[in-house]
């Protein structure tokens, strides 16, 4: 059908986004690029996130704090100290919020190197760029999809991509998989080959090797996002820098 394999393209564009420019970039620095790069990812951000469009600054706070506090009653999005997926998810939105209305008062360390548009930010935050985007993505599935009941499955997902996809990394991440690292908190590696969230459910080797671009270790892992950095930066559109060391596995 039409209408799923233009939800698989849009997922996959969305985690794309979220994991390589959010997260590898934004909030670790794993590679760098030009500005006007740079300014078309977060362009990219607010047109393939739309009405769940998640500001790169307050991401990258929010995913540092994380790593800084894993799995302790300080971490925005812990499944071990806060077990009910939904208000995990709950508590995380209102420290994300708090970031992006600077009712925060965030650790000085938290904040070197964050890339920031704030014009964009500002306006892809509002409710009005939300209501539009979200009005343009139902037009667009309703245009494409054979039945109602069919969009009416897939709307929450579409309205709610970006913090959907970060609840899956952040809850199946800390509860389910395997380990090969011996790391503090309860980090997780869920899927062997990972397409459903671009590489980020190797959330165990990340918390092992948090600069290390990617997040594949073993031979049957495989972290799509790292493969598509990969030719970005064959194109020179991005520069990996060398790869950061590992731990021994456990």
């Amino acid at each position: 059908m039409t209408v799923v394999v233009l939800f698989i393209l849009h997922w996959t564009f969305a985690v794309f986004i979220q994991s390589s420019f959010h997260h590898r970039y934004a909030s670790h620095r794993m590679y760098s690029m030009p500005q006007v790069t740079e300014r078309i990812f977060h362009l990219l951000a607010w047109l393939v996130q739309g009405p769940s469009y998640l500001s790169p600054r307050a991401y990258a706070l929010l995913h540092r704090e994380h790593h800084a506090y894993s799995d302790t009653p300080k971490d925005p999005h812990s499944p071990i100290i806060i077990p009910n997926p939904l208000r995990m998810m709950w508590h995380t939105k209102d420290c994300y919020q708090a970031h992006v209305e600077g009712r925060s008062t965030p650790e000085p360390r938290f904040l070197i190197g964050i890339p920031e548009w704030r014009a964009v930010e500002r306006i892809a935050s509002t409710w009005p760029s939300r209501i539009v985007l979200g009005a343009g993505y139902a037009v667009l599935y309703l245009w494409v999809s054979p039945a109602l009941w069919l969009f009416l499955l897939l709307a929450p997902a579409i309205m709610l991509m970006g913090p959907l996809q970060g609840g899956i990394v952040n809850w199946c991440g800390h509860r389910w998989g395997y380990r090969n690292f011996p790391t503090r908190d309860a980090s997780r590696n869920t899927l062997p080959v990972d397409f459903v969230t671009g590489g980020e459910l190797f959330q165990n080797n990340h918390h092992a090797a948090s600069g290390r671009v990617n997040f594949a270790f073993r031979s049957f892992e495989i972290d799509t996002t790292y493969w598509v950095l990969r030719v970005l930066d064959r194109l020179r559109v991005i520069r990996i820098g060398p790869p950061a060391e590992l731990p021994a596995a456990a």
